[in-house]
């Protein structure tokens, strides 16, 4: 219950942070529907087909669509209270990943896969829905810039297994883990810290 009570709210977050990037591309009720949903579902559902689970967890769960549909429709709604757009985006998209990082480890486990794919299946969970969310957008995915994104998933599903060799409590390993993904992620964007660029800047010519 306490697992699907995080999909559900990481879903939520996932779908708002969908429709704010469709609102302001300017889409119709259609596409904001699409994006929302593309964003929530996306990671999710890549990381079922890796490990073999068919059909996918929103195609099982009508609870998914339901969720995605008022989520997106209560965004919509109350579109000018949340009018600070990439403030909002940031907000909704970094609760979403530290939400989906925990539960793509536990999905991993279930599988009895090693730590280190378990770790990557959290990242894939969390990461994937903003790459086609961000793709359709025509925007260069945030995973694919020198933001702190994947690399946050990656230190909450490090504390996640070795808070498991310290605790039993599955619920509190839950929390801090995810805890640990937004609090990285959001200390990165507050202090401006990112991956080094393996690019030089072009020096501007004399004369």
């Amino acid at each position: 219950m306490f697992i699907q009570t995080l999909d559900i709210l990481g879903t939520i977050a996932f779908a708002i942070s969908g429709v704010l990037v469709a609102m302001s591309k300017r889409m119709d009720a259609f596409g904001v529907f699409i994006i929302a949903f593309v964003t929530a579902v996306g990671g999710g559902t890549l990381r079922d087909v890796l490990i073999g689970t068919t059909p996918v967890f929103w195609m099982k769960d009508m609870t998914f669509m339901a969720v995605i549909a008022i989520s997106a429709f209560v965004a919509v709604v109350f579109r000018n209270e949340l009018k600070h757009l990439r403030k909002s985006l940031f907000l909704f998209d970094t609760i979403g990943i530290g939400l989906y990082t925990v539960i793509g480890i536990e999905k991993g486990l279930n599988a009895e896969l090693h730590p280190t794919i378990c770790i990557t299946l959290g990242t894939i969970s969390a990461c994937f829905g903003g790459v086609i969310r961000d793709i359709l957008c025509n925007e260069i995915p945030v995973i694919f810039r020198k933001e702190i994104y994947a690399t946050a998933c990656i230190v909450g599903g490090l504390v996640y297994f070795l808070l498991r060799e310290f605790t039993g409590d599955i619920n509190s390993i839950f929390l801090i883990a995810g805890g640990v993904v937004i609090m990285v992620r959001l200390l990165a964007v507050i202090f401006k810290i990112r991956l080094p660029s393996l690019y030089k800047k072009k020096q501007k010519s004399k004369g």
